[in-house]
């Protein structure tokens, strides 16, 4: 997609495609906007940019569908849907401001999806703020105007699920089952080649840390260690997630890799038993 965008109802000389990426500077070029925050407002050009970096971001942000839900803007405490831009953001329907989508899934490289407008009414969520403490924030669902969502390459997406992966390893087990229970439930979709489910990587590294090497079906030992020397388990949805099952630690387990391609290709109601009551042992439930 390939259109001619207008700024402050001004035809420019610059051509906005989907899927094109900006630096910073190019950003603050085009729209005269500020060069930090999440959402960065211009008179200049009545416009509002919002970006979400899902590398380095506080907030949970995602697709779900074709509607992209994004947290609004205070990174301590309850954040309120009259304060600075998330009053621009939550009046944008009728205040005539322009609203431009940006990602962030590979370092300083602005993904430019499109312009967007609310498709519903912002609501509340509940999110740990930059000091880790759990706050109310602001959600407001958005849709591309006249666009589909861009198809990331698979390579970026895989490169942005490993930094997140690795960030995630560097946690303690008290600090990963805190962000591992505090998630939607609900697994963000990305369209690449075709749906990949945006896995919480909280909620897999907690499952395999509870097994402790132990595969939660057949309760056998790791087959091996992986690179970093911890026994290979995989994580598996009892209730897959392309049947609306839940992406949390209480429909997740550690499988070793026979366990797992078995559970794929069999699904069988016995084992799906086994697995709940396994994670109700583990919990104390």
């Amino acid at each position: 997609m390939s259109d001619v965008e207008y700024i402050s109802g001004i035809e420019t000389n610059s051509t906005l495609s989907q899927g094109q990426i900006f630096n910073n500077s190019q950003l603050r070029q085009i729209f005269k906007c500020s060069p930090q925050g999440g959402m960065r407002r211009s008179l200049q050009t009545n416009s509002l940019v919002i970006i979400s970096n899902h590398l380095e971001s506080i907030y949970d942000d995602r697709w779900v569908g074709d509607i992209f839900h994004y947290t609004g803007m205070g990174q301590k405490g309850d954040q309120s849907l009259i304060y600075a831009q998330n009053k621009t953001l939550a009046e944008s329907d009728k205040n005539g401001v322009n609203v431009y989508l940006f990602e962030v899934e590979r370092d300083k490289e602005y993904i430019y999806q499109g312009r967007v407008e609310l498709s519903g009414n912002p609501y509340t969520d509940r999110q740990p703020d930059v000091d880790g403490n759990d706050r109310e924030v602001i959600v407001f669902p958005l849709k591309l105007i006249d666009a589909e969502p861009l198809r990331f390459g698979k390579d970026i997406f895989e490169q942005s699920q490993k930094i997140r992966e690795k960030k995630a390893r560097k946690l303690s087990f008290d600090e990963l089952k805190e962000k591992a229970t505090r998630t939607r439930n609900i697994a963000g979709e990305r369209k690449v080649e075709s749906i990949q489910y945006e896995r919480d990587p909280y909620v897999a590294l907690f499952t395999k840390k509870r097994a402790k090497g132990i595969c939660d079906l057949c309760a056998k030992e790791a087959p091996f260690t992986d690179k970093h020397g911890q026994p290979y388990l995989e994580s598996h949805h009892i209730i897959w997630l392309s049947r609306n099952g839940e992406d949390s630690i209480e429909n997740t387990v550690a499988l070793c890799p026979n366990c797992h391609r078995k559970m794929h290709l069999l699904d069988l109601e016995d084992d799906k038993a086994t697995l709940l009551a396994r994670i109700k042992s583990s919990f104390g439930l």
